[in-house]
């Protein structure tokens, strides 16, 4: 599926390790762990299973000496476990100090992240900043200014509300702060080059936890330069509420060309999988036809013709076959996350949808002839019945994906 959304964003590209950020690259997802940074099991295994699930780029917090100290630990873990995968140290505060005292997490993270807001205050401001910026400049690191809504520059918002308040017209408070939103991140941009960053080692994001605030701010800074686009709701939220909000902003904002790389900032449940987040970013881009990351899967959502849980359990069945073998499927099979998968509930779209499918099977519904056709390449292939019919779908599944995408296939053409 092509996307039909308008040209994008014209950025500058952003090499940060192996992975291209803006210009042509396709948008790409990232995530940060939640681990507390100096363990560097437990951290190095988030980053791990972050990578495993998508996301091509991870941020990790590096907030006091023992973090920074773990930093080349947890990249050496990752590395032999032959994951090379872009890691980026978020710094707040005393980011300037830590580099130093540590170059040899200086050198081992792939990108550093600073806010402006929260770098240093008053006169320490801009010699905090510029070391961190020169620090970058001598490991030869990309740099992620990224102003946030709840650590905003405070001298720049009073200095922009007091002349606000002395405007003929002046406008709502929150429109002043946008724009302070996007000062911030474009001034600091701009001081960075002054130092000596070049423009094709920065990458800008201004997050904020309001949809409308966020879609504003964007289409201003898109507006106002051609920085590489970090997207991201802050504070999303927890679960649906989370989804949803991130999907809106977001969605606005892809549709319109803007945003190089995006990261969905999703509230985990107490233990949970940090990976969802992951998971949610692909759904995002591939559902708006951006990437392509995984086979998709088209299910009915059922109704009183489909009382029964068959067709439920199977498409449940079906991706979480999908999903975990995914990992191997990539490797084996070039172009597998193409496939289209059709898993329907009853005759009276069943057959349609399933014959739109790469392969698909259409269930009875209440009161139907128990036999379940399945359709492959739009054709009807044969008939599924009785008590193995969810393991020899699945069979199928697997015998399609090696006639059209195993070595022989690719051999043959």
């Amino acid at each position: 599926m092509e996307a039909t959304s308008q040209p994008r964003h014209r950025s500058v590209p952003v090499q940060i390790g192996r992975v291209t950020v803006g210009g042509d690259a396709p948008i790409v997802v990232q995530s940060m762990t939640n681990t507390d940074t100096a363990d560097v099991a437990a951290t190095a295994a988030q980053v791990i299973a972050l990578a495993q699930a998508g996301s091509e780029i991870i941020r990790i917090t590096v907030d006091r000496d023992e973090a920074a100290a773990a930093v080349p630990h947890i990249k050496e873990r990752v590395m032999r476990m032959g994951i090379d995968v872009p890691i980026v140290g978020d710094f707040h505060y005393i980011g300037h100090k830590l580099l130093a005292d540590h170059p040899a997490c200086a050198e081992a993270l792939d990108k550093y992240r600073i806010n402006p807001g929260n770098v240093g205050f008053k006169d320490k401001r801009d010699k905090q900043f510029s070391a961190i910026v020169e620090m970058a400049i001598k490991h030869n690191k990309p740099v992620r200014i990224g102003a946030n809504w709840g650590s905003l520059d405070q001298e720049l918002l009073t200095h922009l509300m007091d002349e606000n308040s002395r405007a003929p017209k002046p406008l709502e408070a929150r429109a002043v702060t946008r724009e302070a939103m996007v000062q911030s991140a474009l001034l600091s941009a701009e001081r960075a080059e002054e130092i000596g960053l070049p423009k094709n080692r920065i990458i800008l994001s201004a997050k904020v936890s309001a949809v409308q605030d966020l879609i504003a701010v964007y289409r201003e800074m898109a507006r106002r330069s051609d920085y590489a686009l970090h997207l991201g709701l802050t504070e999303a939220g927890m679960g649906s509420k989370g989804i949803v909000a991130s999907s809106a902003a977001m969605g606005v904002l892809l549709q319109e060309g803007i945003g190089d790389t995006i990261r969905v900032s999703l509230t985990p449940e107490p233990n949970g999988d940090r990976t969802v987040e992951v998971k949610v970013a692909q759904e995002i881009l591939q559902t708006m036809g951006f990437r392509t990351f995984v086979p998709f899967v088209a299910a009915c959502p059922g109704c009183g013709r489909t009382t029964s849980t068959t067709f439920q359990e199977l498409a449940q069945d079906i991706q979480e076959f999908i999903r975990v073998s995914m990992p191997e499927w990539k490797t084996r099979y070039p172009g597998v996350e193409n496939l289209n998968v059709a898993v329907m509930g009853c005759i009276v779209n069943g057959p349609g949808e399933s014959k739109h499918a790469d392969i698909g099977i259409s269930l009875p519904g209440t009161g139907e002839q128990p036999t379940a056709p399945v359709f492959i390449d739009g054709k009807k292939a044969t008939t599924l019945r009785g008590p193995t019919l969810v393991a020899d779908f699945k069979q199928m599944v697997a015998d399609y994906i090696e006639r059209r995408f195993g070595q022989g296939h690719t051999a043959a053409e």
